[in-house]
């Protein structure tokens, strides 16, 4: 199942209680020795590019850090609350619904994290507050709870280049061809309900993702169909492929298709048409494939690459195109976004093996 936004409640763990105790130092007086507890574990949200989806979350929606332990006799402090480490899909965008949903996080770099909730302070035993002038301190100091924080996650998937088409023009046999995705494909539109990640590995061992977005209908701007959920997932490619069925299976003329396939990317958002892109013809082995393709040449100045997906034909020239074109892509270092937020940092010392509470 597929999950692309989730509301999470998010609690830090408690500080441990401070101990107050005595000990007698030769009968004559009493000295304190009661510890300290330990501080609240935070809890942390971490982008991993090994996680697809939000649904774990959305079925557990409420993380709580794990407290410290309390202080003990003989100034035996207690132990910090570990860490809790809750796994999210690159492109994870976080809203903090406190602040009027306020976007406070974008996840888009594996291993970077948010601090969601920070743990409690601990509490301070009387040993802490022994002096020359309290000798005797009955004196301690309350643990503080953890934060509790409310946000909503919502991702935006982050791939190289992204499949745009209408529903039935091949783009689920498309990306099984090319990569080692495996989606449902049938010959009904919106067989493909949730966007499809697949890896393309390059004979030099260079790879791109893949995804193949469900198919857009028109109005999808507008949200008709399933509209605003897939077209938000085109924004973070890095390049599109225009995947357009030859055949007119459903009455359509592809050029028709292409034109309105941009109409509905550049009224959701006109950045989305600055983008690189190809044409790819579709089901080049079908009856009027041959005739549309001179009138889609005709009327296009673009690339377009003539294949048949399901019978494999053309994919050797499409693959090295993209292998000419888009090798080096994983390799590009973009500008890092400026951020306000100072709890946002990348896993630079922490070793993520010591840690085992994960979500």
């Amino acid at each position: 199942m597929f999950v692309d936004k989730t509301k999470i409640e998010v609690i830090g763990g408690s500080g441990g209680q401070g101990c107050v105790c005595f000990e007698d130092v030769l009968r004559r007086h009493k000295r304190a020795n009661g510890g300290n507890g330990g501080n609240g574990g935070d809890v942390v949200i971490i982008a991993d590019a090994s996680i697809q989806s939000l649904v774990d979350l959305k079925y557990a929606p409420r993380i709580v850090g794990n407290n410290g332990k309390h202080g003990g006799p003989n100034v035996r402090h207690g132990a910090n609350g570990h860490v809790k480490y809750v796994k999210v899909p690159l492109g994870t965008i976080i809203k903090d619904l406190e602040l009027s949903g306020i976007e406070v996080c974008d996840l888009d770099r594996d291993g970077q994290i948010f601090i969601a909730a920070k743990g409690g302070e601990k509490g301070v035993g009387n040993n802490y507050f022994l002096s020359n002038r309290n000798k005797v301190p009955y004196d301690f100091r309350d643990p503080e709870d953890g934060e509790k924080k409310s946000y909503e996650l919502e991702l935006k998937l982050i791939a190289d280049l992204g499949l745009v088409g209408y529903p039935n023009a091949g783009k689920s046999t498309l990306i099984s061809e090319l990569t080692d995705a495996h989606p449902r494909i049938a010959s009904y539109p919106f067989t493909t309900l949730n966007p499809i990640i697949g890896i393309l590995t390059f004979n030099d061992y260079s790879r791109i993702t893949i995804a193949d977005i469900p198919g857009i209908i028109d109005g999808a701007h507008d949200d008709i169909g399933l509209g605003l959920d897939f077209l938000k997932h085109i924004e973070r490619t890095k390049f599109l492929v225009f995947v357009l069925d030859m055949a007119g299976t459903d009455g359509r003329d592809p050029w028709d298709d292409y034109f309105n396939l941009r109409k509905e990317l550049e009224f959701y958002n006109p950045v989305l048409l600055e983008k690189p892109a190809i044409i790819v013809a579709n089901k080049m082995d079908t009856e009027k494939a041959e005739e549309n393709l001179e009138i889609l040449k005709e009327k296009l100045n673009s690339s377009i690459f003539p294949i048949s997906a399901i019978l494999g034909e053309g994919l050797p020239e499409l693959k090295n195109y993209f292998e000419d074109n888009l090798g080096g892509i994983k390799e590009t270092v973009e500008a890092e976004k400026s951020s306000e937020n100072m709890l946002v940092d990348e896993l630079t010392d922490i070793d993520l093996s010591e840690h085992e509470d994960f979500i």
